[in-house]
C-alpha cells in the first residue's frame, strides 16, 4: 500500500458517495484486512472524516457516504452494543453477487473462432479445462466448447469442426444474486460470468463454489465452537447478576442470561481495561470467580480480536480470511477446548 491520498484529497471526497472498492482503491488497496482497515481508518481520522455505513463492516459491494467525522469526548463511555455486531446465531445480512466468488472475476481462457477444433481440445487436454468459450474482442461471444459438445459433433460427422462442436453457454451478468443461480450450476455445471463492462471475466464452476464455501463456512463453524465454549466456561462460574450489568439497561434486556449475550458482552464480563470503572471492578470478581491461571491481559485482547473477526465474517465478505487471522480463531479455540 504505497499509494496513499493526501488530507486535502480526502477531504474533497466529503459529502459524496462512492463504492468502498473506490476507497480501498484511493490506497492502493483491494481487500480489508487487518493491516488496510487500521490505516485507511487513521487517514479518515486525521482527515477530520468518516463514513456511513462504515467501511470496515459493510458489504463488499456496498456504496459509503464520506461525512465529516462526529467530535467525540477524549474518554467516550462505550456504546451498551456495538451496532455492527450480529446478535448471538445471526446470518449474514449483505446479498451475495456470483461476482463475489473469486473465479467469476479473476479472467478465462478463451479462444478466437479462427481456432480449430482440435487446436482446441488441445488446449483442454493440457490445461485440464471441461470447456473453453469462443470469444472475439473480450465481449463477443460464439459460443462454448465442452467435452460433452465435442463428443456429440463427432456422432453427427465424422470430421467436426468447430461450428459443429460450438453450442450456447448459460451466460450470467457478475450483479446477479448468487443463491438463485445456484440451481443452473447444479444443471449446467459451469457459469459464464459476464462484467458490468460487457466483457467476460471469468467462468464459475461447481467446484469453484465447493472451494470457495468451504473456505468461507469454515471461521462461521470455528466461531461458533468458540461462542459455545465460552458459554459453557463463563455460564458456569458467572452469576445472573453479573450478567445483567453487561447487558443494556433495557427491562426486556436485562435477562441474566448468557446465552443473551454478544461478543462484546464477554469482553466486557472480564476486561480489566474497560473504561467504565463500574464494569472493571465488576470484571474483577468475575475473573476471580473463574479461577483460571493464565494471562488475562492476553486472554481479553485475544477474545477482543476474535470478536472483531466475528464482526467482519458476519457480513459475508468475498474474500477468505487471511492465514494470520484464521490461526487466531485456532490459537483461541485451542485455548477454550483445554478449559473445557
Amino acid at each position: 500500500m504505497s499509494q496513499h491520498p493526501t488530507e486535502a484529497e480526502l477531504r474533497a471526497l466529503e459529502g459524496q458517495q462512492i463504492p468502498v472498492l473506490r476507497l480501498l482503491a484511493l490506497f492502493g488497496a483491494r481487500l480489508r484486512n487487518e493491516i488496510t482497515v487500521p490505516l485507511i481508518e487513521q487517514a479518515l481520522k486525521d482527515a477530520g472524516l468518516s463514513t456511513l455505513p462504515d467501511f470496515a463492516t459493510c458489504g463488499s459491494g456496498a456504496d459509503i457516504q464520506i461525512v465529516a467525522r462526529v467530535a467525540v469526548p477524549d474518554s467516550p463511555e462505550p456504546p451498551e452494543e456495538e451496532p455492527e455486531e450480529l446478535p448471538g446465531g445471526g446470518l449474514p445480512q449483505n446479498p451475495i453477487r456470483i461476482g463475489d466468488i473469486p473465479a467469476a472475476v479473476s479472467g478465462l481462457c478463451s479462444v478466437t473462432p479462427d481456432k480449430k477444433l482440435s487446436e482446441i481440445t488441445y488446449l483442454m487436454r493440457n490445461m485440464n479445462y471441461s470447456q473453453i468459450p469462443v470469444i472475439e474482442a473480450g465481449s463477443i461471444l460464439h459460443g462454448v466448447v465442452t467435452w460433452r459438445s465435442v463428443v456429440k459433433a463427432y456422432e453427427k460427422v465424422n470430421h467436426p469442426g468447430l461450428p459443429e462442436a460450438l453450442i450456447d453457454p448459460p451466460v450470467v451478468e457478475a450483479h446477479h444474486d448468487f443463491f438463485s443461480l445456484l440451481p443452473r450450476v447444479s444443471e449446467e455445471g459451469y457459469l459464464l460470468v459476464r462484467a458490468n463492462n460487457g466483457s467476460f471475466s471469468g467462468i464459475v464452476t461447481a467446484a469453484d463454489i465447493t472451494e470457495r464455501f468451504g473456505a468461507t463456512a469454515w471461521p462461521f463453524f470455528v466461531i461458533g465452537e468458540i461462542e459455545f465454549r465460552l458459554r459453557k466456561c463463563l455460564g458456569a462460574k458467572i452469576g445472573p447478576d453479573a450478567i445483567r450489568a453487561v447487558q443494556p439497561n433495557q427491562a426486556r434486556m436485562q435477562t441474566g442470561l448468557i446465552t443473551d449475550l454478544m461478543f462484546n458482552g464477554y469482553v466486557k464480563l472480564l476486561d480489566g481495561e474497560q473504561q467504565n470503572p463500574v464494569l472493571r471492578a465488576k470484571a474483577d470478581e468475575n475473573w476471580k470467580a473463574l479461577d483460571w491461571r493464565m494471562n488475562r491481559i492476553q486472554f481479553v485482547r485475544q477474545l477482543d480480536r476474535v470478536r472483531r473477526i466475528r464482526n467482519s465474517i458476519a457480513h459475508f465478505d468475498a474474500e477468505p480470511l487471511t492465514s494470520r487471522l484464521s490461526d487466531e480463531l485456532r490459537g483461541f479455540l485451542r485455548i477454550l477446548r483445554e478449559l473445557t
